[in-house]
């Protein structure tokens, strides 16, 4: 299976990190492609993107100041296959890649992301009192995937927060 591409570049107003690739995302090499997954949606619904974007327009978010990666690039069939190996060299690149690009904002498309990325056990949505890399704050959103259980509105409102920070000009 394929990996898919980042989509990164310097002074982002947010990158959105996921665990990894679906296996629908790596037979299409775009990012959320699986049809049950709701991050476009989300998006949308949140204020975040004025419509529903598609999986093949993902490199479009750039035009909007946002990126795309996962703490891991292996596609797998959910996140119980990553191994813990993974997730350690997974840490480190994200840890990298913000570092490099600098976003306003780091947003953990699901509590496990952070968790495996912060090694922090209790975390509560949204911004985050501390930040792992320096200038860029850590925002923790529910997962978009079809197998959460919380009614889109409800995620959708979560993750609104990140447009009362002010860093939209």
């Amino acid at each position: 299976m394929q990996t898919i591409p980042d989509h990164l570049s310097e002074g982002l107003d947010i990158v959105f990190i996921g665990f990894n690739p679906s296996i629908m995302s790596s037979e299409t090499g775009h990012h959320y492609a699986n049809p049950t997954n709701r991050f476009w949606k989300i998006l949308y619904q949140a204020g975040l993107t004025p419509r529903i974007y598609h999986p093949e327009e993902d490199g479009s978010l750039l035009e909007l100041g946002y990126g795309l990666t996962n703490i891991v690039e292996r596609p797998t069939k959910d996140a119980t296959q990553i191994t813990k190996e993974e997730y350690r060299e997974g840490r480190i690149l994200l840890k990298r890649k913000l570092e490099k690009y600098r976003p306003k904002i780091a947003c953990f498309v699901g509590k496990g992301v952070y968790q495996q990325y912060s090694g922090k056990k209790k975390v509560p949505w949204g911004y985050q009192e501390e930040s792992t890399v320096l200038g860029v704050r850590d925002f923790v959103a529910p997962s978009s995937s079809g197998l959460v259980r919380m009614k889109v509105e409800e995620i959708a409102d979560i993750y609104q927060m990140l447009l009362d920070v002010g860093w939209r000009g």
